[in-house]
């Protein structure tokens, strides 16, 4: 492949050396045999055969259809909304709307839904080709622009079919989708390495805190057995509120705990005046969130200050904040900040109060650090696979951009 930038004509920017001439224009009505709609039926417990594929069965980041938790369609299985070879799904409402899927003969016998539009390929066109024309920067722009309605975004099939992007011989086509499926199966791999790295440390976080793992001290000797006592004698609820308002505002998320909110997209505005109200967190502090009865407390890696919603927990003992990080995610404490819950309608926050009463391990501090330094060097692995999946996923988007028009 050379890379040869062209002042004029239709033909990429980056291309295999042994073609040549312009690439036609066509719309996926082109391309396509048929546009149909799927079918209007809920989704039942897997019959170990028939499986139904919906919006939410398929991969944001990837594409791919998640079959870990597979169903079936509750209804008559009619042959018409089969996905077959060649075909490619295309959500038409809602959020998703563009989220886009091509079938794999591995996922099995796959009926799609009603909110799905299957486009079925015609055999002279790579299947393969046109489908990775739905991952580039044109075609994100023409979804946002063509669901830009009242109300809720949606396409049709209609309006699917007039899609427009550039079409090389069939001969290119194949070429260049060979190509993308390596870099598509580095990918794959790529993310199966982060899922078991994150499934090994599920197991490992199990056992340790279980103690089913004991660890050794300095002395090469097994620790004692963890003493517990109740959250409240470990952690203070703080309101401090003395600051100038110049701290970051703190977002509170699952995924990365308390972050800065300029670094995420958070689009949550606060007046001057609010903002008086806001309490301070420092580095090593714990935050009880609206949804921690989901995912657990939040720890911070940061100063700064968040909403007055949200309870800040500060130790009241020397303890290494670490070990904490990572067992107020466990699941064992979670189902404990559930137990708390009844009674109370969901999507109400856990109180002081309710979190002071339930109890929690407190191994001697020299064990603690061994435990939260024995799964930093963990997540630094995880954080250095998903680096590399971040580059693998940049140079694709780079490689479409300049090999499609």
């Amino acid at each position: 492949m050379e890379n040869k930038k062209l002042k004029i004509g239709n033909v990429p920017n980056l291309r295999f050396k042994e073609f040549q001439g312009e690439w036609e224009s066509k719309t996926l009505g082109d391309c396509s045999s048929s546009l149909d709609y799927g079918m209007n039926a809920a989704a039942t417990i897997f019959d170990g055969e028939n499986k139904y594929i919906r919006i939410t069965d398929i991969d944001e980041s990837s594409s791919e259809y998640k079959s870990n938790s597979p169903v079936s369609p509750d209804g008559e299985l009619l042959d018409k909304y089969l996905v077959q070879e060649n075909d490619i799904l295309f959500a038409r409402t809602g959020a998703s709307t563009g989220k886009t899927y091509l079938y794999n003969f591995n996922d099995g016998k796959l009926y799609f839904a009603g909110f799905l539009i299957r486009a079925r390929i015609k055999k002279k066109y790579n299947a393969h080709f046109i489908f990775a024309q739905t991952q580039t920067i044109i075609y994100n722009k023409w979804v946002k622009l063509m669901s830009m309605r009242s109300g809720q975004p949606g396409i049709n099939s209609q309006e699917y079919a007039s899609f427009q992007f550039k079409v090389p011989s069939v001969e290119e086509q194949n070429q260049i989708s060979a190509f993308l499926s390596l870099i598509n199966e580095r990918i794959t791999t790529q993310n199966k390495i982060i899922e078991n790295l994150k499934t090994q440390i599920l197991g490992l976080q199990e056992k340790i805190f279980r103690q089913k793992i004991k660890l050794k001290d300095r002395n090469n000797k097994e620790f004692p057995l963890w003493d517990y006592k109740n959250g409240g004698e470990l952690f203070d609820s703080i309101s401090n509120k003395n600051h100038n308002s110049d701290l970051p505002i703190l977002a509170i998320t699952q995924e990365q705990g308390a972050v800065p909110r300029d670094l995420i997209d958070y689009q949550i505005t606060v007046t001057d005046r609010s903002i008086e109200t806001y309490k301070v967190v420092e580095i090593g502090d714990f935050i009880i969130s609206l949804r921690s009865f989901q995912g657990g407390l939040e720890y911070s890696n940061y100063k700064g200050i968040c909403s007055p919603a949200y309870i800040v927990l500060k130790s009241k003992v020397e303890i290494e904040p670490n070990f904490y990080k990572y067992y107020f995610k466990t699941s064992d404490y979670i189902k404990l900040l559930n137990k708390k819950l009844e009674g109370i309608r969901d999507g109400k926050m856990i109180s002081y109060t309710y979190f002071s009463e339930i109890s929690v391990p407190f191994p001697p501090l020299e064990e603690q650090k061994q435990i939260a330094s024995f799964f930093s060097l963990i997540d630094q692995k995880v954080q250095t696979e998903k680096q590399i999946l971040e580059k693998l996923e940049k140079q694709k988007r780079y490689l479409l951009q300049q090999m499609f028009i």
